[in-house]
């Protein structure tokens, strides 16, 4: 791909998959009171720059991260500080899973001078061989398990959430016929869920918004200290 705009035009860009997870990590980077200057943005957001079409996917995710590190190592570019989220997905849905999806970023970095310095469940962080730049990766849902940002999201849910997501849970295995694949059930078991909220319809933002998971629980903190070690 080659860049001939800057739509975006931020210095510190947090890449996600698409828009549920682009209000998600807005909300997050809110409530942790994160830099101003922190973009979520997903692939689509950069159509302007790009004669050829961009998806919004994991896969669009990646593809977009060639270009985002050529800015980064550009000291005019927009571009100064890059991390990207992803989901580590299935393996045996054809999503790769988690060890495929470090290889994958892992060969892109590797393109261009970056290698792995850092390699745990508390965030992956990527450094330019004359550690002029930086980037970093996370895998939902926690760098280690295949799964997605509502795996994440499932782990984190407050207390007095849970006897209400645990029923959402129920209702979820239980119905017949299931029109959803099995990789799927995260997907749905939230979406249940927060349909029976006081503002049933909201997207994934809403678990941020209005407090339904627990700031405190490891997991959270994890991402949280992740987040501020990039863009601060």
């Amino acid at each position: 791909m080659a860049r001939i705009a800057n739509t975006v035009n931020a210095s510190h860009v947090l890449l996600v998959e698409g828009e549920a997870d682009r209000s998600f990590f807005e909300q997050i980077c809110k409530s942790l009171r994160l830099n101003p200057l922190i973009k979520p943005a997903a692939p689509k957001d950069y159509q302007r720059d790009f004669e050829q079409s961009l998806h919004n996917s994991k896969q669009g995710a990646l593809n977009l991260l060639h270009d985002l590190l050529v800015e980064l190592l550009d000291e005019e570019a927009p571009t100064q500080r890059l991390a990207i989220v992803i989901d580590a997905d299935y393996k045996n849905s054809n999503g790769l899973g988690y060890q495929e999806t470090i290889e994958q970023v892992c060969k892109i970095a590797t393109d261009y001078d970056f290698a792995l310095v850092e390699d745990n469940a508390h965030g992956l962080l990527f450094k330019h061989s004359d550690e002029a730049a930086e980037f970093g990766l996370w895998v939902m849902p926690n760098n280690s398990n295949e799964g997605m940002l509502e795996d994440f999201i499932k782990q984190c849910i407050t207390v007095v959430e849970q006897p209400l997501f645990n029923h959402a849970t129920n209702i979820v295995t239980a119905i017949e016929p299931k029109k959803f694949a099995p990789h799927h059930y995260s997907k749905a078991e939230v979406a249940t869920w927060l349909a029976w909220q006081s503002k049933p319809g909201h997207g994934l933002y809403a678990v941020v918004k209005d407090d339904l998971l627990d700031s405190d629980h490891a997991l959270f903190q994890e991402l949280a200290s992740w987040l501020k070690q990039i863009f601060t």
